[in-house]
């Protein structure tokens, strides 16, 4: 009986971790882009591995009083959407996973990445 009850416990602890692995998902690569500090020199930043399915205000340039940051690059093997604003609001772009470099006219504040396939 004991060993019934420990293989039930074993096999319940199992599938707990399990669904958890999965609930916390993000996109696997490194997401650049690049901004000029408050001493106007240029910058760039890296997210890596970024969550995914939620708006990510970036480091620098997520507030809509700053100055936007520009040449996204997405490097990850999700789809991102970049937004203009804030809280992934105003105008919006698609970049796809691991594409090319965007131009440094595209200017970005926040980003949504897809939530990945199954791996």
């Amino acid at each position: 009986m004991k060993l019934r009850t420990t293989l039930g416990a074993g096999l319940g602890a199992l599938a707990l971790v399990l669904s958890m692995a999965g609930s916390a998902q993000a996109a696997q690569g490194n997401f650049t882009y690049k901004y000029v500090d408050g001493f106007g020199v240029e910058r760039q930043a890296t997210l890596h591995d970024p969550h995914s399915g939620k708006c990510i205000n970036l480091y620098a340039v997520g507030d809509d009083e700053e100055q936007p940051g520009y040449g996204p690059y997405n490097d990850t093997d999700t789809a991102v959407t970049v937004y203009l604003g804030a809280n992934c609001k105003g105008s919006e772009w698609r970049l796809k996973a691991h594409g090319q470099p965007a131009k440094d006219t595209l200017e970005v504040r926040s980003v949504r990445f897809d939530a990945p396939q199954a791996r």
